[in-house]
């Protein structure tokens, strides 16, 4: 008989009574339970988050700033209640700690009391951060805590983004402010610099002006000051000379009568004695020369002398046991004489050796007396008459002094009127030209500086921009969120239901063929007992299961595309592939069911289990241990997720075709397996007549 035929009739055994009739249909819907089931629960979660209960409190007392009222945290509040993301229900702290904890709300969100002041300080000098405050419990839910995550990760860019929109926003409208500012102070710099310049004209005139009359004063001043100095001089010259010539004639008339006749009687006595005072003179001279001989060898015998009254002093007096008093007091007086006389000794060497030339001034000294002295031995006897003649020359000239002096006192009170009026006026005028100068100085300057400052008004006001509301907008927009995430989905799933999709299909039909083994045998035994060939054993096992397996394909596939929703861009590949993919789970189990017998029921499961935690149908297979992803590449279900996710989410159709091949190749060596196995088991063995488990 043929494998198709016992195929048949091993379904036609379900088809005898009402039991086995609903254990067929049974094995049928069971994929639903794994597939349609599970989808169903989590289709779309995130569409239904407002039907989970979160704590907002909101405690802040709001803010004010430049004039405004901010009220962040009522901004805040109405945003989230409008975007509906959670079921937010506002109350205390206290009741939202305790809910939280009690996992009467899974999670809850603080606005603090200070957090529009905080906001509203970026504008002011000390700015500070607003904080969020989310409490979260996963003991409660791990998955809505990692949600809450990313949805307040939005909210806080939200806040941050609106709460630099308006600090912005005053940034560009001061610009503008100080647009308009700097442009009228540029129009009042341009006039300033045209009235400096017209003054600076004027100053530079009037200073140069002024110049001229200073030097001109000066120069008067000057010689004012010079004359009356001059004039001074003259008249205090004049008056000495007129005292002096005054007293002069007094003395010289008042013993010019007492000493006449003692010249005219003694004018030989004087020639003498002027004769006498050369020869003295000379001999004083003759005895500075012996000084100069003598002074260095009197110097060193009163060092010696005194050197030795010294250490005879010391030797007797000072280092002796028993010292005559009396002896050592006269010695010590001595020993001082000496001391004394060598110091004299040290001033005549010192004044033999002349180190400031005092001999030879005293020298030229007596040899100018000595000459005089025989100038006037010479004179002597006709001193009578020429002291006639004198006292007549010192009345005339004491005469002509005293006129002298009256004249110049007259001349000096007149030049020093003028220079008091010509120094006032000098003064009067060396002050109007500082002034001026300091004046054109002030106003060169002035010049230059209104010149830079109106050239970098008008510059600056070209730099500095000045914004209207919508170019103001657009710029706040841009920079208080300068940059935006580009988000690109190339084969977007449209749920989270759909996502999966791919996961649980492939384990629906695992479980399907798994159940549908234990009540279809995996080796047709009228087979094995007819003798037939090991393939028609294995083929005749594995038909049913495969005929029950594109049955539940097709019921599966109907309900997640007409009563869930399910989209796929390649709907007939996804069904033709797992028509490929349930054929080839059932050979697979049908050659674990053969090979090992009751044992290759928790093999089954065992191998189910290896293949949905290495298959990365949730996270990628990358975020798991080592030894999962060892054995990723060598289960037949990781091909089958990746290419039921290009089936039904889109893209390119490679990983189908490898996963094709990969499940034909399963496929034929689990059927070859399975025929290996039928030829063991058609020579019967103690094992199979007592199996040691059975199931």
């Amino acid at each position: 008989m043929r494998s198709p035929k016992l195929a048949a009739l091993e379904l036609k055994r379900f088809g005898r009574g009402k039991l086995p009739r609903a254990a067929l249909v049974a094995i049928l819907l069971l994929p639903l339970l794994y597939g349609a089931l599970y989808l169903w629960s989590f289709w779309d979660p995130y569409g239904r988050l407002d039907k989970i209960p979160v704590a907002l409190v909101n405690e802040d007392r709001g803010a004010t700033a430049d004039g405004k009222k901010v009220n962040a945290g009522d901004d805040i509040t109405r945003g989230l209640r409008e975007s509906k993301v959670f079921d937010w229900r506002e109350v205390s702290d206290a009741e939202a700690r305790e809910g939280v904890e009690k996992g009467t709300y899974y999670l809850s969100l603080t606005m603090p009391a200070d957090f529009s002041e905080r906001i509203a300080s970026s504008s002011g000098d000390a700015p500070e951060t607003g904080a969020l405050k989310v409490r979260t419990n996963d003991a409660n839910n791990y998955i809505v805590g990692q949600i809450s995550r990313t949805v307040f990760s939005e909210v806080r860019t939200a806040a941050s983004t609106k709460s630099s929109r308006t600090f912005l926003d005053k940034i560009f409208i001061s610009f503008s402010d100080i647009h308009d500012a700097t442009e009228k102070a540029a129009k009042g710099a341009d006039q300033v610099k045209d009235g400096v310049g017209r003054a600076k004209k004027g100053s530079e005139d009037l200073a140069n002006g002024l110049r001229d009359a200073k030097e001109g004063s000066g120069k008067l001043a000057g010689g004012l000051k010079s004359l009356d100095e001059g004039a001074g001089k003259v008249e205090t010259g004049a008056r000495r000379v007129a005292a002096g010539t005054q007293t002069l004639a007094d003395k010289v008339n008042g013993v010019a009568a007492d000493v006449r006749p003692y010249l005219k009687d003694n004018g030989k006595k004087i020639g003498d004695s002027a004769r006498l005072v050369s020869d003295l003179s000379q001999a004083m001279r003759h005895n500075l020369d012996h000084i100069v001989k003598v002074g260095p060898v009197a110097r060193e015998g009163a060092h010696k002398a005194s050197g030795k009254l010294d250490a005879r002093y010391k030797e007797l007096c000072e280092d002796a046991a028993l010292p005559d008093a009396k002896w050592c007091e006269a010695m010590k007086d001595a020993k001082v004489a000496a001391a004394d006389v060598a110091k004299i000794a040290d001033d005549l060497h010192t004044l033999a050796e002349d180190g400031n030339g005092d001999l030879k001034k005293l020298d030229a000294q007596l040899a100018d007396l000595q000459k005089k002295a025989d100038a006037l031995a010479k004179r002597a006897p006709n001193l009578d008459s020429d002291l006639r003649d004198a006292v007549k020359k010192i009345n005339e000239l004491n005469a002509g002094a005293h006129a002298v002096a009256t004249g110049a006192d007259k001349v000096h009170t007149g030049l020093t009127g003028a220079k008091a009026g010509s120094s006032a006026l000098d003064t009067g005028v060396g002050k109007l030209k500082k002034g001026a100068g300091e004046l054109d100085g002030g106003l060169f300057k002035l010049a230059d500086g209104s010149t830079d400052l109106a050239a970098g008004l008008n510059e600056g006001v070209g730099k500095i921009p000045d914004y209207d509301k919508e170019d103001r907008d657009r710029r706040t927009e841009v920079m208080a969120d300068p940059v935006r995430l580009a988000s690109q989905s190339l084969h977007k799933a449209p749920n989270y239901g759909t996502g999966f999709a791919p996961y649980f299909i492939p384990l629906s039909l695992w479980v399907g063929a798994m159940v549908a083994y234990m009540l279809i045998q995996p080796l047709n035994r009228r087979a094995l007992a007819a003798g037939a060939s090991a393939w028609r054993i294995a083929l005749a096992g594995w038909l049913p299961v495969a005929a029950v397996g594109l049955l539940q394909v097709a019921a599966l596939m109907s309900v997640l595309h007409c009563g869930l929703g399910l989209k796929m861009a390649h709907a007939a590949g996804t069904v033709g592939f797992l028509a490929l993919v349930t054929c080839c789970f059932a050979a697979i189990i049908q050659w674990l069911n053969a090979r090992f017998g009751a044992a290759g029921r928790i093999l089954v499961l065992a191998l189910l289990m290896l293949q949905l935690t290495s298959a990365g149908g949730t996270y990628p297979v990358q975020t798991s241990p080592g030894f999962f992803n060892a054995i990723h590449p060598f289960l037949p279900m990781t091909y089958v997720v990746e290419a039921l996710r290009r089936l039904i989410t889109g893209g390119g159709v490679g990983p189908v075709w490898q996963a094709c091949a990969v499940l034909a190749a399963f496929t034929a060596g689990a059927l070859a397996l399975t025929a290996l196995s039928a030829r063991r088991k058609q020579v019967w063995t103690l094992d199979r007549l007592h199996p040691e488990l059975s199931l």
